[in-house]
């Protein structure tokens, strides 16, 4: 099966027009000057993480969180969004009777943004959001797994994933598949596409096969900034 090529999605990234919202987003990713100085000299934990692995912040879209709810919807156990930036996705999940989510986002701005959504949309005491190193928390009793992150880290986060794990997990990358193991199902195209790995116990998933999965959004919604949130 063929993977997209990275370089052509960053490309396709970097020359997609942005929206108000996602310029007001990228704005607080980035922490604007102030708490860039702020982050590098008066922060100590932020200088532990390694350049290499710190992973930039461009918010999932619509269609990549539709993608990402329709090959996660109805599973089981705990779900998790590594690196969940402004928590859209955490949110979407929670709305999908994926319960309990909770994101883990290292940026105090991103953090205090996803809350702020949760508050907004009624489910700030149904949701989790914290911030944690995603390198440094223990996925021993995650599920669900879903992950925006650049293509240079995915190689350290597949040996992470492996490790760490249940059997029976499932792994949902966005925009950059896993570069070594084989996915279950792929939905979308171009900047859309994810891709789905299922957690065996007996190694990497290297089952060689995709199957074509149409996005529904179903019985849940993924509009996860304005539409109010009944806790079930």
């Amino acid at each position: 099966m063929e993977h997209d090529d990275p370089a052509e999605a960053l490309t396709e990234l970097r020359e997609r027009r942005l929206s108000t919202l996602d310029l007001l987003q990228v704005a607080a990713g980035s922490g604007l000057a102030v708490y860039a100085v702020w982050a590098l000299l008066l922060q100590p934990g932020f200088r532990r993480v390694p350049l290499w692995l710190q992973v930039p912040y461009v918010g999932a879209s619509t269609r990549q969180v539709e993608h990402v709810m329709s090959l996660l919807r109805g599973r089981p156990g705990k779900t998790v969004d590594l690196g969940s930036g402004d928590g859209r996705i955490v949110l979407a999940a929670h709305r999908c009777g994926l319960r309990p989510a909770v994101g883990y986002e290292l940026n105090p701005w991103l953090v205090g943004l996803a809350r702020l959504h949760a508050w907004r949309a009624g489910c700030a005491r149904s949701v989790c959001y914290l911030r944690e190193d995603l390198w440094k928390v223990s996925l021993r009793d995650c599920y669900n797994v879903s992950v925006f992150l650049a293509p240079s880290v995915l190689p350290l986060l597949e040996d992470k994933l492996q490790a760490e794990l249940p059997t029976g997990a499932r792994v949902v990358s966005g925009r950059f598949p896993l570069p070594t193991w084989q996915p279950v199902a792929v939905m979308g195209e171009g900047l859309d596409r994810v891709w789905a790995y299922d957690i065996h116990g007996d190694g990497p998933p290297l089952t060689s096969w995709e199957v074509p999965v149409k996005a529904t959004l179903g019985p849940c919604s993924t509009s996860v900034l304005k539409a109010p949130c009944f806790p079930g």
